[in-house]
């Protein structure tokens, strides 16, 4: 594929809007879930005595369902096609935008293999993690379809009552009643993915090479983030005061991006890549053995909310019925005793770890909230690893399986966890211009000379890059105190757009100029980028903190369901259930850090003085 078609193509913008319009899809897919499987919000046509020869009928049938002759059938959906095609129309839409969600990610990717698109998270941050998010987008919206179980009924139901309808149905000179235009193609998605994970093995194969090397770019990564507490300890992770000749010092990396990535992210692309694109594993001893370290961190990684995957099981099921699996399996085996005798006591260390040195963290931030200048990635990176910690433990204790140290999953210390993560979250919030002001500074004297003379280097740059990194620099020379002064509105999505669009160009096979070839450039943006959000995005930084408290009801350890105070506000009947108990977990967490907030204090405070 040449150049100019690779431009044309749109790769960056493409990633974009579809890992947008796939978290929708899954969202909507999984309130669709929700809904049909309690029976107290289930559509009522499901439920009705009258209705129960028309479901068996339209389900055994599905998706060659004759409406005309049929009427003993469907007599009843005859009656109340207007009221089922009113009510059934938002489901069937968003079973249709599933499929069309499908083929714009067949699209693209088949795109991406025509480019020989080279990946790489160290260097094209935001191109791999794109590409990696869009498969296991993906492939939970496809795992989580097969999970609704009432899902022909829904789809066929709905055509029944649209062909039967004069009101929805096109006046046509035929005496045949037609379909929706969509039903045809919708109703064989839905066979071809009964078998939900054998289609989706089916479909990633020709796509093995560009995931696996992916995949692979995260194994350096992936495994430093697995280190345990001691090594975190002789690291002296997250302290200010271990070196205090070096306490201003900024603290920096050459993978900027990378240094707060999630590790439970990092888990899903990593088991879910290698199960879609299995056939590496026996071929890429390099692939086995980060597939082999994933496995050891979790027994289930997180689709959407409560709907989890459970990994070992899925993946064992899926090769043993392979032939030339047998070691594969073995590996899976004893992957899933190693996380069941381990990994408790494992993750209870690190958190462990984490209470003392993030304790240590805040304290001289609060003392001192300048630092929060040169040294604003440590303070993330401790959000980021109390974040995973905080995540593992609830995603495990609420499907804790036999151990023989049941204890390690429950943890009377995580309210003190979770308040110092809150405490570490306002201190950001509270002192976001010093964090401004700092990297303004950074970005206008330092990385903007940075990067011009990185520019001048290149042995190759094309007119199109040229135009667009010296744009970088003209933005970046421009920035000035005053602008945080008076408290101007930074906005550098449009850079970080450019960003994404120059790695695209530079990543496919017949680029003039390589990314991998000029790592220097990678560098200094994925530092600039960095930079930038501590100008205009610390909120949208924090937003996966706040996050955490989704999962804390089912987990919160006495005493704290005593200190729960449950204020629900009567609402409309649109205000669901199940949107009523995504609310409950902040409610909680605020009360709880409230009352830890008043034990810190008065543990504090001289007797005499209360």
């Amino acid at each position: 594929m040449s150049m100019s078609s690779c431009y044309q193509h749109k790769l960056s913008e493409k990633l974009t809007i579809l890992n947008d319009r796939g978290r929708g899809v899954l969202i909507r897919i999984y309130n669709i879930k929700k809904t049909c499987s309690d029976p107290k919000s289930k559509p009522p046509f499901l439920l009705e005595k009258s209705m129960e020869s028309s479901v068996k009928y339209i389900s055994k049938k599905f998706p060659n369902i004759d409406v005309r002759s049929s009427t003993q059938h469907l007599g009843p959906v005859h009656k109340e096609k207007v009221e089922i095609v009113r009510f059934l129309t938002n489901y069937y839409q968003s079973f249709v935008d599933v499929m069309e969600f499908r083929d714009h990610v067949y699209e693209l990717l088949n795109t991406i293999d025509a480019c020989q698109c080279h990946f790489d998270i160290n260097l094209n941050f935001d191109f791999t993690r794109s590409y990696l998010d869009l498969i296991v987008t993906y492939t939970s919206v496809i795992l989580l379809l097969s999970r609704i179980e009432d899902r022909r009924v829904l789809i066929g139901m709905y055509n029944c009552g649209n062909r039967c309808s004069p009101r929805f149905r096109p006046v046509t000179r035929s005496n045949s009643l037609p379909s929706d235009p969509s039903f045809a193609r919708l109703g064989q998605m839905v066979l071809e993915y009964e078998h939900p994970l054998k289609k989706l093995i089916e479909e990633f194969g020709p796509h093995t090479k560009a995931v696996s090397g992916a995949l692979l770019s995260l194994h350096f990564l992936f495994t430093r983030r697995n280190q345990g507490a001691e090594q975190w300890r002789s690291a002296q992770l997250l302290s200010l005061i271990s070196a205090p000749p070096t306490m201003i010092n900024p603290a920096s990396s050459d993978t900027m991006a990378c240094e707060y990535l999630s590790l439970e992210v990092m888990e899903r692309w990593i088991l879910i890549g290698f199960l879609l694109c299995h056939g590496c594993l026996n071929a890429n001893p390099q692939c086995q053995k980060l597939w082999k370290l994933g496995l050891q961190g979790s027994l289930y990684i997180t689709l959407i909310r409560e709907e989890v995957l459970q990994v070992h099981k899925v993946t064992e099921d899926l090769f043993g019925s392979l032939k030339g699996y047998g070691k594969r399996v073995t590996d899976i085996k004893e992957s899933k005793e190693y996380v069941v005798n381990n990994s408790g006591q494992f993750h209870w260390q690190r958190r462990q770890f984490l209470r003392i040195a993030v304790k240590e963290l805040d304290t001289v931030l609060m003392d001192e909230p300048g630092l929060l200048g040169p040294k604003a990635l440590l303070a993330f990176l401790a959000l980021s690893f109390v974040r995973d910690e905080v995540n593992w433990l609830i995603r495990h204790a609420e499907n804790v399986t036999k151990t023989k140290t049941p204890e390690d999953y429950v943890d009377p210390y995580i309210a003190e966890l979770l308040f110092l993560l809150e405490e570490v979250r306002s201190l950001i919030q509270k002192h976001t211009k010093v964090i401004q002001r700092y990297h303004l500074q950074y970005l206008a004297r330092f990385d903007a000379l940075v990067l011009s003379d990185t520019i001048q280097n290149l042995s190759v740059c094309p007119e199109e890059e040229s135009i667009i990194m010296s744009s970088f620099v003209s933005t970046l020379s421009s920035l000035n105190l005053k602008q945080v002064d008076t408290g101007e509105k930074f906005d550098f999505s449009g850079l970080r757009l450019d960003w994404f669009r120059l790695q695209t160009y530079t990543s496919v096979n017949k680029a003039p100029m390589h990314l991998y070839e000029n790592p220097d450039l990678a560098k200094i943006m994925n530092l600039i980028v960095f930079h930038s959000r501590m100008l205009d995005s610390v909120e949208e930084i924090l937003l996966p903190v706040g996050a955490v408290a989704q999962a804390v009801l089912a987990d919160l350890q006495p005493p704290f369901p005593s200190l729960v105070v449950f204020q629900v506000v009567e609402e409309s009947s649109f205000l669901t259930l199940d949107m009523l108990e995504s609310c409950f977990p902040y409610v909680l967490l605020r009360n709880a850090y409230r009352e830890v907030s008043r034990a810190f204090y008065l543990s504090r405070v001289p007797a005499n003085a209360h």
